[in-house]
């Protein structure tokens, strides 16, 4: 885990997303679904981020402006600057026998760098429109589907899930299959367990996602 300023290389519009790239400076990209504090210019707080690509030299973060933090990363152009600070949590466990990966909305961010990491395997993706669909194009070969049919219709059985998306899905998805690896979502302050401000109950049981998390196991 370290700090650096780094530059922005280019903001790029995926549907209503950010696709945000950065020089990788000294940063280490880590495992799939750790994440990054990315310090919006002018804003208190840092926003966590997943890795969502990791080319040579860059690291590129899938941004939803939805609040006044995300929109002034997604306002950010190349030759900006900002402070980053990772890598961050626990990512995924990559030995695994017949990975599928599933995600929902937003929650499509870490899975492409995952899918590189797990060599190309199946993807199915939900979302709530067409427009926001869009951001399948970063999964080429991903099995997609718009709302009202449910990402959980696409689950087939007798594989190895690794999820991230909104908690409805993931509830879904631990109903499915219990052994999946569930990266689950919350805002965070600090990102390194000082605050507690992302801790969540998850079965009657209290977990700081920035340091537990943020991919814990469904059981």
């Amino acid at each position: 885990m370290r700090r650096e300023r780094l530059s922005v290389v280019a903001s790029e519009q995926v549907g209503p997303y950010t696709l945000l790239r950065t020089a990788r400076g000294g940063l280490e990209p880590g495992t799939p679904g750790q994440f990054f504090m990315l310090e919006a210019p002018g804003r208190l707080l840092p926003r966590p981020m997943s890795l969502c690509l990791a080319p040579r030299g860059e690291l590129a973060f899938l941004i939803d402006p939805i609040g006044p933090g995300t929109r002034a990363l997604s306002s950010l152009e190349a030759g900006d600057v900002l402070h980053v600070l990772g890598p961050l949590g626990n990512g995924f466990d990559l030995d695994v026998d017949r990975p599928l990966l599933v995600g929902g909305g937003i929650g499509i961010a870490p899975l492409p760098y995952l899918a590189d990491a797990l060599g190309t395997p199946p993807v199915v993706l939900g979302f709530r429109s067409d427009w926001h669909a869009q951001a399948a194009a970063l999964l080429p070969h991903a099995e997609v589907c718009v709302e009202p049919r449910l990402v959980t219709e696409l689950v087939p059985p007798g594989h190895d899930v690794l999820a991230c998306g909104p908690e409805p899905m993931l509830e879904a998805v631990r109903a499915l299959a219990p052994t999946a690896q569930l990266a689950w979502e919350a805002p965070m302050a600090c990102g390194y367990g000082a605050c507690y401000g992302c801790a969540v109950e998850i079965d009657g049981e209290l977990k700081r996602l920035c340091v537990e998390g943020p991919v814990l196991r469904a059981a």
